[in-house]
């Protein structure tokens, strides 16, 4: 028992939990534009639900990388992170448009093959940009740009 205590201290005291859980909602975007290209690519419907699946792991995770941010904001750094209003607003977006993929594409399963196929695509790409532009804001924090 003890050594759990001591883990789940290392968590959540020792390093901030946000960097932990940051990085799915990066890697599951990059990893699902990255295998919606191979689809297009190859014409591979198998490739598209993995991209799918990427896509719908994100849009759960996203919710608790910002839970986590904000919460570090509020306990290390007393409410004035660097940036952290547009982060919050930049993660809300993302949140958002991703859901709203994730809903469209699971009410239309053959969103890929549709006259908005190019729509799809474009709105994986904007993901990716808004996750990597959170990525760049979260290195200020960190790093002190």
């Amino acid at each position: 028992m003890a050594l759990i205590l001591k883990i789940i201290h290392a968590l959540l005291v020792v390093q901030p939990p946000h960097p932990l859980f940051v990085h799915f909602p990066i890697a599951l975007i990059s990893t699902a534009l990255f295998f919606l290209l191979l689809a297009l690519w190859k014409k591979s419907d198998i490739l598209e639900k993995v991209a799918f699946a990427n896509l719908c792991l994100a849009a759960v995770s996203i919710p608790v990388a910002g839970f986590f941010g904000i919460r570090d904001n509020a306990v290390i750094f007393k409410g004035v992170a660097p940036n952290h209003v547009a982060k919050i607003i930049i993660a809300s977006i993302l949140f958002v448009v991703t859901s709203a993929t994730v809903l469209l594409r699971w009410k239309n399963p053959n969103l890929f093959h549709s006259r908005y196929k190019a729509l799809y695509l474009a709105t994986h790409i904007l993901l990716f940009v808004l996750v990597a532009v959170q990525g760049f804001l979260g290195a200020i924090i960190v790093y002190g740009f």
